[in-house]
């Protein structure tokens, strides 16, 4: 029996994952599992560019608002459930599509977690006592001086990132990054990965002419809606921490735009310092020609 296959899509934000995804399922007749962590909670549709009903109708997608924003889910449940929902897939499709620029929950599938030393639990109590003290950006300056390269790759404006960092790197005297990518867990599947990229400039013009569509298609709106929620963990992210902080009257809603507009390059920026870590992967320009992609996936199946 062929050893089944993972096809995975990366990329930065905005880049067009989501439309290669579904012309890829369709040509190998298959589905698709989505590592998207935002696109998980059925509450947040625009800001997180989920798919959309008729994309969703063109291919059969897995773990697409399945939660709700009060669901405590995180990186290892996901790595159990999309494991096991390949396994189940696996039975009916030789190759199965996973799409999404969440780099730790594409790295859960494709390569398992990784193992990090127990470390004091005071250490995270004092760090989230000097978060409500002094806020993020103390926090952040210290995981700059401690551990530069996590810095530069981690989901840098997620509190719950930043302290999990820093209390490896205080409570093991160890950069956080250092235990990073140790081990690789064998999985039952080969996976192909493919990343899409272009131009920074393009990047960043894609982002803010998405930004500027969620605003029309509603996101303000949606925000407001999840306002009584917004001390949940699934809110702190960009499109909606943004639009709170003018909904209680600390920023111009002009002012919240610009920010998730910055927020959202700095975090495709990330993105790609995550990605290109892995050489493995197959890096192809955002418009480059399906039959070219599907042909470089062929030769790799060889």
């Amino acid at each position: 029996m062929k050893t089944p296959v993972l096809i995975s899509i990366v990329g930065p934000t905005a880049i067009g994952k989501t439309a290669l995804s579904i012309k890829l399922a369709n040509y190998f007749n298959t589905e698709i599992i989505s590592a998207d962590s935002r696109q998980f909670f059925r509450e947040m549709q625009i800001g997180t560019a989920a798919p959309t009903p008729s994309e969703l109708s063109q291919a059969q997608h897995h773990f697409i608002h399945h939660k709700s924003i009060t669901d405590n889910y995180n990186v290892g449940a996901f790595e159990k459930d999309a494991l096991e929902r390949l396994e189940t897939l696996y039975k009916t499709y030789n190759k199965v599509i996973m799409v999404g620029g969440s780099g730790l929950y594409v790295d859960a599938v494709t390569k398992g977690l990784d193992d990090f030393p127990e470390v004091d639990p005071n250490i995270r109590i004092d760090l989230n006592a000097r978060l409500e003290q002094h806020g993020l950006t103390d926090l952040q300056n210290q995981l700059k001086i401690l551990d530069p390269n996590s810095f530069k790759s981690i989901a840098i404006d997620n509190p719950h990132r930043v302290i999990r960092a820093l209390e490896i790197c205080l409570g093991t005297g160890q950069a956080y990054s250092s235990f990073l990518n140790q081990k690789e867990n064998k999985r039952p599947f080969k996976t192909i990965t493919l990343g899409l990229t272009a131009d920074r400039e393009i990047i960043y013009d894609r982002i803010n002419r998405r930004v500027d569509i969620m605003m029309e298609e509603g996101l303000l709106n949606e925000v407001r809606q999840l306002l009584p929620y917004k001390e949940h963990n699934a809110l702190n992210t960009v499109g909606y921490k943004e639009l709170f902080n003018y909904l209680d009257g600390t920023w111009t809603l002009d002012f919240a735009i610009s920010e998730i507009k910055k927020n959202s390059r700095r975090f495709a920026k990330r993105q790609l310092t995550w990605f290109k870590r892995d050489k493995s992967i197959l890096w192809f320009d955002y418009l480059t020609d399906n039959k070219k992609i599907i042909a470089e996936i062929s030769n790799q199946l060889i």
